[in-house]
């Protein structure tokens, strides 16, 4: 995406520069936060279930907006609002909790 979004800076000229630049930011940003997440979910660390859930709430905000407005669109929607609902209940089952939490008698 955010590599679409360059190409489309540099070869399509934008209402406003400023708006396009930052949406790039944004993209970028939150490609390299989703890629920590999984990353440090991949090694076990707590903190990736919260980056998670955080994600998948960010992500159901959007699925919320795109059932309603001018140009809303209820498939695209339900393809955000399913997957985070899931990502939610899964990041928060006992299995990934233990698998994500550190073992204290082990570090005492």
């Amino acid at each position: 995406m955010a590599v679409w979004l360059l190409v489309e800076l540099l070869t399509v000229v934008p209402e406003s520069y400023a708006s396009a630049i930052a949406i790039f930011a944004l993209v970028v940003l939150t490609a390299v936060w989703v890629t920590a997440t999984a990353i440090a979910a991949l090694r076990g660390r707590g903190w990736s279930r919260a980056s998670a859930v955080t994600i998948q709430i960010l992500q159901i905000a959007v699925a919320v907006g795109s059932f309603q407005g001018f140009y809303a669109r209820a498939d695209l929607g339900w393809a955000l609002l399913v997957p985070a609902v899931v990502g939610i209940v899964l990041a928060l089952t006992p299995q990934v909790i233990r698998a994500t939490s550190r073992n204290t008698t082990q570090h005492e």
